[in-house]
């Protein structure tokens, strides 16, 4: 059996060769990198922690139960074939429980953040919860892009849709937060932030 060492010298694609030849090692290598992007994408579409730790186990279960179909095409699609099966788990779980977890306890994605240190604690959970109120195929988007930074080509991979898709859908997703924030009157600060991520999204793809 290899040392930690060494699994963690090997690419995403050797990973994955040898999970498919049935190395549990190696599957437990790629659990191990991507297990905090499994329960992040999860907490942040349910703001429930304990349904995203489910969430996540599920998921990798899937994946090494499916492992053997998937075929990698290169750098990352294993991450976006993961994240897949994430929103698909998450979205079950979610018809089955309400979210729990309290608004104030999320994170803002990068590219919607307001500066929190010159805004009132009820201004930054009401962009929060604006967030949380988006339609789930947006924030998905959102959260795969904003939060754990995945290019438009590799979320278009993880959902199964055109890329135009995914442009459209983070499209409505921040021009709703810009319209939510305005109507609310959270501030400037806020809704300039908004503005520079959308201005940027064409860039950044």
């Amino acid at each position: 059996m290899a040392s930690p060492s060494a699994w963690e010298r090997l690419t995403e694609g050797q990973l994955v060769a040898r999970s498919q030849r049935g190395d549990k090692d190696a599957f437990g290598e790629l659990v191990r990198r991507y297990q905090r992007l499994a329960v992040s994408i999860a907490y942040r579409m349910s703001g429930d922690a304990m349904l995203a730790e489910d969430a996540a186990q599920d998921a990798f279960l899937r994946a090494w139960q499916r492992l053997a179909s998937f075929e990698y095409r290169g750098a990352g699609s294993f991450r976006a074939w993961l994240c897949r099966i994430v929103t698909n788990m998450t979205t079950d779980l979610l018809r089955k429980a309400r979210p729990t977890a309290p608004i104030e306890a999320l994170s803002l994605p990068g590219g919607v953040r307001p500066d929190e240190a010159h805004l009132r604690q009820e201004q930054a959970q009401t962009v929060r919860a604006a967030i949380l109120r988006l339609p789930q195929a947006s924030r998905v988007a959102l959260i795969l892009r904003e939060y754990e930074g995945l290019s438009y080509r590799e979320i278009a991979e993880a959902l199964d849709i055109p890329m135009g898709t995914v442009m459209s859908r983070l499209s409505y997703a921040r021009n709703k937060l810009r319209e939510e924030l305005a109507d609310q009157h959270v501030g400037k600060s806020a809704n300039r932030q908004i503005s520079k991520s959308a201005s940027r999204h064409i860039e950044r793809r």
